[in-house]
Formats: C-alpha cells, structure tokens, sequence
C-alpha cells in the first residue's frame, strides 16, 4: 500500500552507513529538522514523525493490523484518499525557499562532515526530487547508493559497524560456558581526573561506589568531580534530576580500607608509579574478599609489575579507560598470562553494563592503543624539529579526520602526562623512540598546555584554542638542540608526506601488536584505535585504512625513512612479510599464533 502509513525511518544521516534513504519531496520542516541535526545524527520518536509528515498515524503496536486493515478498506471504498506519497507536493514550500535551506545545509555538511561524501548526496536527492518530482529523485537515489556503497567511506563504516560488535567474542573466555558473576559494588581508588570519571561511570549503571583517597581534601575534591559530571549530564539533557540524584546515593567517601571487605571488585586509578602502585595491591590483597577482582587503570605499565609484590595473580587484570572515563566509550580489559578466565569475563560485563565498548588486550607497555600510537606524538616531534611548522601538522592531522591535531592533544593531556609515558615507552622501547627535548623546554619557559592556559595554543575560557606564535622561539630552542634539520634548513614536505610521517609509524606498531599477539583479532585493534584515540570511523580504524592505502607503499615509505632518521621508522618483520608476499595486513595468521602470544 503506497499510503504506507508506518514509514521505516532511517537513519539517512548516520555516520555508520551511507544508506539514504532519502524523502524525495522532502516538506521544509523536514529541511529545517535536517539542517539542524546534521551533526548530531538525531533519531526522533514517532510523535514527532508524525509532526514532520513521516508518519500518518500511531497506533498501539496491538492494534497495527487491525487499523492497518480499516486503513486500506477506507481508501478501496473511497473513504479515505488514496494520496500517492511520492507524488504530494502540499508540504513543499517555494523552489527559492527550498533551495536557500539546501544552500545552507551544504555548507554545514561541509564544515561538519568534509570528508563523508553520504551527506552532499542526500542534499543532491533531496534536491532533484524537489525540483524534478518525487519519481525522478527515487531514480537518483538508487544510482547514487549504489555508487557510495561502493566507496571505501561506506566499506570503513560497515567495518567498523561489525568490528564493535565482534569485541565482545573472546575465545576461551566467552565460549567455553562460563558465567558472569554480579558486580554489585566496586571501590575506586583515587579521586582524580580519571578515577571521578570512573565512578561517574559505574553509578550512573547503578552500581554502589567506595571512593578512597589519601586525606579528606582530596576525598571533597573527588566527590564534588562527580557530582559535576553528573549535573553536566543533566544540564545536557541527558539525565533526568530523578536519576542524578539516585546515582549520587550510591557514592560512599573513604579514607581507609574499611569499606573493601565486600566489594566484588577495585579499581586503582592513581598516578602512574610503580612503588605506590604495587604497595596498594600489596594491601588489597589482604583487605579485600578472595573473589574480588584486583584492577588497575594504568594507561601504559606492564601489569606484571603492578602485581609483582602480590601472590594473587589470577585476580589482577587491567581496567584501562579512556580520559573524560564517563564519556569515552572504549574499555580495553588488560589480561596477563595468569589472569582466570572468570576475571575477563567479570570485567567484559562490567563493560556492558556501564556501556562501554570493551576489548580484551594483552599485557606489555601502553597494551593496544597506548602503544600502537606512541609513534604517533614522537612522529609529529621529528617534524616539528626537523623545521616543518608546528600548526601545520595539527592542522593536516585534523584534515585527515582527527579532532585536533598530535600538538594541541599534548597541550590537553598536560605536559607532565607527556614527559611519564614517554619515559615508559623510552624505556620499553629503546631502539625506536625519538627523544624529543621540546615539552621539557617549553615546561622550563612556564607552559604547560591547557593546565595554565599556555602551550602551543592560548586556552581563554569562553573561546577557542588559538594558536600562540610565542611558542616559535621555544620550538627554534628545541631544534638547535635537536639539530636534524636537513643541511640545517627546514624540511620541505608535503601535506600528504606529512599525513605519512606521522601516521605510517603508527601502522608499523600496530604490525608489531599484531605479531604478538597482543589483540584477538585485527579488527580490534580498528575499534581501539576508532573509540580510544578518535581515528576517524569513517576510514575503518588504523589496520583497515593501512590496507586501504597498502602495505607495500607503507613499508617502502618508512625504509627510505629509516635510512634518514634511523629505527624510528624501521619497518617491522611483520610489515614487511606482508608487505612482499600482497598478503593484507588484516588477513588473520596462516599458522597457530606466535609463541610470544600474550594472547
């Protein structure tokens, strides 16, 4: 029945597909409705479908068939009319009118969304079937789908799409029968940054929360965090005052371990030292149940460290968040080669239930994200000391997809978070870390970063980062000492070459990940990359974009590199194998996993 009164509404604007599923006499409140959701992606209720003309009636889904039934008797006896939707023009305003709004919303597709081709096209159907007819923009749609599903934005989306669903199968662990046991209450260990945002996480699924720090300034510090990141959700809309209250009152302070004897599991999310780290499991292995879960939220050190000084091995697991913990989706569950299986599967539903994206990871410096993407910062350093302006490169990472570039992201992290997980990764991996003197020189002249409102960019509350032209004689400081400037002369690069510097390295980690085994599954390592550092979804995560430019380029840019700046750049054996033999770098391993599996 062509009145189809119960519309299927897709969601043409989504950042997963590029489906249209497009209103091809599309009414100007509908215009207007998608110019001002464009970027959010906005789902609607039926009530408002139907404000829209998308729907022509709601009704109980028991009673569907029924009036469904009455509905189509109604329009054979003449009724009802019988109006052929795709022919109704009552709804469209003037031609002039249409095509203003169509004007405007191209240019926020454009500034929102520049590098997703779905967006253009659905204005372009939208717009043929205003001004050629309904029947005309049907024709347009079905080429134009079948052209951009097709394109490698619609391949990395769909990627993506069923590469987070594929997170939560984890051989041996979900498959083998075992049952997740309920974690009714977690103690969080430390109030700062990241320990606020994870107990903002954990009630906010309602889950009791024993928040623990060393003095009751800090306890009050911690606390009133928060109750912030809870007021910012209701003042978001995204919470009602009703829930905000009742996830408040499952939060406890505590000043010692008196609290622990019946929590199911603890997070530690203290500063990244070890001696202070492995002293507090040291503790709660005497303090806490037999069956509570030992976690830690360390960003970058070995867990068999942590947990050197502790006989609970079978216990300790890694509880990785990404920072603000309440808002980032990606949980990365850190297991060593003692971690029980009942653990990671604790932890894998403790994911799912505060709503995270878990993926489970193996054990070495920075894990997955961390390390695949150490190069990343180190990349962006030889650049900027090799004389290749430093707003440049944010600049062309930010074209390629990425919310800000590799600069600005160390202005926000805090120089002081710099300078430690480089010092892990230095020490981890000395053959292939750039020691770059800049953050310790522009932290000697007084910046540092978004923290005092001075870095590479001036913060001022109430604008926008702007870029500080003041950091230049810093970063000339930086590379007298440096001194790998090409006959002393900056380098002279492209954007792209740019884009590869930084980025090809990265690959070239993430082979290494690969290799040992330290993801399930290459597509894992994808959705870590998408949901943990913000790679843009729509190139399919860092492995699927690597095969999409090519393997054998990749290993051939980083070896004419490594003949300049050294092992920075050297390409892995893993890049390499697969480089020469066309093999993609997602295909899974031919033989049983490597004996250096920490899989």
């Amino acid at each position: 029945m062509e009145e189809g009164f119960l519309v299927g509404l897709i969601s043409m604007f989504s950042r997963r597909f590029t489906s249209l599923g497009m209103f091809h006499l599309c009414p100007m409140s509908l215009l207007n409705f998608w110019l001002t959701n464009l970027k959010l992606s906005k789902s609607i209720m039926s009530e408002e479908g139907k404000k829209l003309g998308l729907i022509n009636a709601i009704v109980p889904s028991q009673e569907l068939l029924k009036v469904s039934r009455l509905w189509a008797l109604d329009i054979a006896e003449r009724r009802k009319p019988w109006l052929r939707s795709l022919h109704r023009t009552d709804k469209l305003g003037s031609l002039s009118e249409a095509r203003e709004i169509l004007k405007v919303a191209r240019q926020q597709a454009r500034k929102t969304a520049p590098n997703m081709p779905q967006h253009q096209a659905c204005l372009d159907v939208i717009e043929d079937g205003i001004v050629h007819g309904g029947y005309s923009g049907v024709l347009k749609e079905a080429k134009i789908f079948k052209e951009l599903v097709l394109s490698d934005t619609s391949k990395g989306l769909v990627h993506v799409f069923f590469a987070q669903r594929a997170t939560s199968k984890v051989p041996n662990i979900t498959d083998v029968g075992l049952k997740p046991r309920h974690v009714k209450k977690v103690a969080v260990i430390g109030g700062g940054l990241m320990g606020s945002g994870i107990a903002t996480a954990l009630l906010l699924s309602n889950i009791y929360v024993v928040l623990k720090e060393v003095n009751s300034e800090y306890l009050q510090k911690g606390i009133k965090t928060i109750e912030a990141n809870v007021k910012g959700l209701v003042t978001k809309g995204k919470l009602t005052q009703d829930k905000a209250q009742q996830a408040l009152s499952l939060l406890k302070g505590s000043l010692d371990y008196s609290d622990f004897k019946d929590v199911d599991m603890v997070i530690e999310a203290v500063i990244e030292n070890v001696p202070l780290k492995q002293k507090i499991f040291g503790e709660l292995e005497k303090v806490c149940p037999s069956h509570c879960i030992l976690a830690t939220n360390t960003s970058t050190i070995d867990l068999n460290v942590v947990g050197e000084k502790t006989s609970s091995h079978d216990r300790i697991v890694g509880a990785h968040f990404f920072s603000p913990a309440h808002v980032m989706p990606l949980l990365e569950i850190v297991r060593t080669e003692k971690t029980s299986a009942q653990v990671i599967l604790d932890l894998l539903m403790v994911g799912k239930i505060i709503k995270k994206v878990p993926v489970v990871v193996g054990n070495c410096t920075g894990f997955a994200v961390n390390r695949a993407f150490f190069p990343y910062t180190q990349g962006a350093h030889i650049l900027v000391n090799s004389g290749v302006d430093v707003f440049r490169i944010d600049r062309v990472i930010s074209n390629f997809g990425f919310p800000i570039g590799p600069f600005q992201l160390q202005d926000l992290a805090g120089y002081g978070v710099a300078l430690a997980v480089g010092k892990e990764f230095a020490t981890a991996f000395p053959d292939r870390t750039f020691r770059s003197p800049l953050v310790e020189i522009l932290i000697k002249h007084g910046r540092n970063g978004k923290n005092n409102g001075k870095g590479y960019y001036i913060y001022e509350k109430g604008s926008k980062p702007k870029p500080d032209l003041s950091v230049l004689p810093i970063i000339e400081e930086s590379r007298r000492v440096t001194n790998i400037m090409p006959g002393g002369k900056p380098l002279s690069v492209t954007d792209q070459e740019i884009l590869e510097m930084i980025l090809f390295p990265v690959v070239n980690e993430a082979c290494r990940i690969l290799d040992e085994g330290i993801v399930v599954r290459a597509s894992d390592l994808d959705i870590a990359s998408v949901l943990g550092m913000s790679f843009p979804s729509y190139r399919g995560g860092i492995i699927f974009w690597a095969d999409l430019v090519g393997p054998k380029h990749i290993y051939d840019s980083l070896k004419k590199w490594s003949g300049v700046y050294g092992n920075f750049y050297r390409p892995s054996r893993f890049l390499e194998e697969r480089a020469m033999k066309g093999v993609p770098l997602s295909a899974p391993a031919s033989t049983s996993p490597s004996s250096r599996s920490r899989m």
